[in-house]
């Protein structure tokens, strides 16, 4: 998986890296054959912003793309909600994933399609 880290009023130093790189494998367990992980490190510079800090992920998958954007008083705080939402989007999506692997849908039994109904006995 390629982590891609960008970065708007803000330096990107070597623990922020690695704080980065350490926090978002979690991403990479959930979804293995994710391709890109582009990770966007905003800094606003406006007082009346609260939580000046600002994560966007954006997560490749050949299928899907998973979005999720976290704030926070810090890098670290932010980084941890964005983690988070992608998690429960990429379980959200598995779930359903599995259940149409599966067949348990939502679908209403009637006597026509039921497999219980007898057929050809008018």
């Amino acid at each position: 998986m390629e982590l891609v880290l960008k970065a708007r009023g803000i330096r990107i130093t070597d623990p922020l890296r690695r704080s980065a790189e350490h926090k978002l494998s979690k991403i990479g367990r959930l979804a293995p054959d994710a391709l890109r992980l582009e990770v966007e490190l905003i800094e606003e510079a406006n007082p009346r912003i609260r939580g000046g800090h600002r994560v966007e992920v954006a997560c490749d998958t050949p299928r899907r793309t998973f979005r999720a954007a976290g704030t926070g008083p810090d890098i670290e705080v932010a980084l941890d909600q964005v983690v988070d939402h992608l998690e429960a989007q990429m379980t959200r999506h598995r779930g359903r994933l599995h259940d149409r692997w599966t067949g348990r849908t939502n679908r209403l039994q009637s006597p026509r399609t039921s497999p219980e109904a007898p057929r050809g006995s008018d």
